[in-house]
């Protein structure tokens, strides 16, 4: 799974996401992606996951870029943990997707094959997504 290896704060607050994405929303790397149509945390795992449903569909075919990642840590208390006890211990990461985004890049490949999984990758996501490519 994906963590980064350093943070410049251990804890972070939680924030809305609203608006549209600024960067990373066109193709960059591939001729096919997957961009958000809503904004939510994707977490490290989801990230992970789709990446495998991915890899698996194209059969050691073609090439696949990942353009987000989990930088932002969530933290969680201990069951039964009594209030002001502070806050909990990071529990995972997540990397916030503003609606706009492109999460997935893919080349290499045919349109049918990028489209097949990019769509199982879709379904591993907790966002609304479609399916992009290069004019």
């Amino acid at each position: 799974m994906l963590i980064p290896r350093k943070v410049k704060y251990r804890k972070s607050q939680k924030r809305r996401l609203r608006g549209k994405a600024a960067r990373k929303t066109s193709l960059s790397f591939g001729t096919y992606g997957l961009r958000a149509i809503t904004s939510r945390w994707v977490s490290s795992r989801q990230i992970e996951s789709a990446r495998r449903a991915m890899t698996r569909s194209v059969a050691r075919g073609g090439k696949i870029w990942i353009r987000i990642f989990p930088d932002k840590p969530v933290t969680a208390k201990g069951s039964e943990v009594p209030m002001g006890a502070g806050k909990g211990a990071v529990d995972r990461y997540v990397a916030p997707v503003q609606r706009g985004t492109v999460l997935f890049e893919m080349d290499g490949v045919t349109r049918e094959v990028a489209r097949k999984a990019l769509r199982l990758a879709a379904y591993k996501l907790p966002l609304a997504t479609q399916f992009i490519e290069k004019e």
